[in-house]
Formats: C-alpha cells, sequence, structure tokens
C-alpha cells in the first residue's frame, strides 16, 4: 500500500488532487492529513476532499492527531471519533509521539475506533517527538524492545495497520537504524507494518530490500517516482530490473 502525505509542508487543494488522482490515483490507497493540518482546513473543503478521495477509490486518514486529542479530557477521543465519521474518515491514526499511553489504554482506543466503524492504525516510535526532538548520536545505540513490545500489543487488540515512525530510524540520525526495521519485519511480516519513508534514499532501500509491496508513507509529490520503482519503470543503474520481480 501507499499512503501519501496531503496539506502539510504546502496546502494541497481539491483542484490540485483532481488533477493529481487523474494520473495518479491508481497508485495510492490512502491519503493523510499529517500533523492535524484538517483543522486548519474550512470544513467544507475536507469533505469536498474526502469525497474526492473516496470516488477514486482511495482511503483517508486522519494523521497523527490523537495525542492532542487526550490532551483535552475523557470524553474527547471519543468526540473526535464522531467528528472523523461526520467528516467520512476511514482511518484513525493512534499516534502517541508526544505523549505515554499506558498498555490498557492502547487496546482501548484501538477497540473504540473499531467500535466506530473506522480502522485503527497505531503509530509506533523509537523516541518521543519528532523534526529533530533529539541529537542524532542519541539513536544509534538506543533499545528498541518498547516498539516490538507495543505492534505486539496493538496487533493483538485488533489494529488494521501499524505506522513506523522514522524519527530515530531514518530521520534526523547520522546512521540508519536498520536492525530495528529488520527486527520488525522479522517478527510481524510487511502485511501489517507501514514505514514513514518521506526521503528519497529511504523509500529506494525500502522497496530494494523488501520487494515491491512493502507499504509506505510518502510525500504526494513523490507518488510518480516511488511507483515507477515499484513496477521497475525506472531505477537507478544499481537494482535496475531486479525490482519489478521481487515478492516479499
Amino acid at each position: 500500500m501507499t499512503e501519501i502525505r496531503g496539506s502539510y509542508y504546502v496546502v494541497v487543494t481539491p483542484t490540485y488532487l483532481e488533477e493529481l488522482f487523474k494520473i495518479a490515483g491508481d497508485y495510492i490507497d490512502i491519503f493523510k492529513y499529517a500533523g492535524g493540518s484538517m483543522r486548519l482546513h474550512p470544513r467544507e473543503i475536507v469533505l469536498r476532499i474526502n469525497r474526492l478521495c473516496h470516488d477514486h477509490g482511495i482511503l483517508v486518514s486522519t494523521g497523527g492527531f490523537t495525542e492532542k486529542v487526550l490532551t483535552q479530557g475523557a470524553d474527547a477521543f471519543d468526540k473526535y471519533l464522531d467528528e472523523a465519521l461526520s467528516l467520512e474518515f476511514d482511518v484513525v491514526e493512534i499516534s502517541s509521539g508526544y505523549i505515554d499511553i499506558d498498555d490498557e489504554d492502547k487496546v482501548e482506543l484501538v477497540k473504540a475506533v473499531r467500535r466506530a466503524g473506522l480502522k485503527p492504525k497505531p503509530e509506533v516510535s523509537l523516541v518521543k517527538g519528532a523534526g529533530g526532538a533529539h541529537e542524532e548520536w542519541e539513536t544509534e545505540s538506543m533499545p528498541y524492545d518498547h516498539m516490538l513490545r507495543d505492534v505486539e500489543i496493538y496487533l493483538s487488540a485488533g489494529a488494521w495497520k501499524i505506522m513506523v515512525e522514522s524519527e530515530g530510524i531514518t530521520e534526523n540520525v547520522r546512521k540508519w537504524r536498520v536492525d530495528i526495521v529488520e527486527a520488525l519485519v522479522k517478527r510481524f511480516g510487511i502485511e501489517k507494518l507501514m514505514f514513514e519513508a518521506a526521503e528519497r534514499p529511504v523509500f529506494r532501500w525500502y522497496v530494494y530490500t523488501f520487494g515491491r509491496d512493502v507499504n509506505l508513507f510518502v510525500d504526494h509529490t513523490q507518488i510518480i517516482e516511488l511507483t515507477a520503482l515499484r513496477t521497475g519503470l525506472w531505477a537507478p543503474k544499481e537494482p535496475w530490473g531486479r525490482v519489478r520481480y521481487r515478492r516479499s
């Protein structure tokens, strides 16, 4: 599966998406509002975008906003799910990049999303924070047992997919923590995992390493290049011709 980022670094308008989907809609599985950006769109625009996605068979995700909601009190998450339904979202990302969620609440959040008829997509991360919230050297030998444990908890609770945050793994590091990715894939396979891969060298590595069916989250500007890579239509010199037939 391929998930693309909507408005965040640049504004993504319905007009732009209409044109993008005409060309590349068949290559996109999920459209995500990053960083709570749907709160900065007029409500009618959110509905228009979400319905446009559905017209092209694309699911719509809330993106990482759960931790902000949970700081608003015990009833806020249920109201959040009600609003997600009214705005015709499909996927609720259960993000915890800035807060700690205990194990019982992790299970209950997944179950609450499922009860609402939505797809729960919890996020697991090596570090708290995002976008350079740590020093590069700090993550080089940081243990990752908590990530394996979180994935186990979320999947046992009925999570649809697991979002693997790139911070500290391939983002803002001196050396990629491929050991973490390999451990996750070895234990859980690739079907249930989705990896954030917003940089060209990163999504190339995932495709070369795990095959064309690996689930990736990229920017909307990267969908053509990623699809060309997945299909073997185009690739740099080194892996030319090998990606097309590689299956996980």
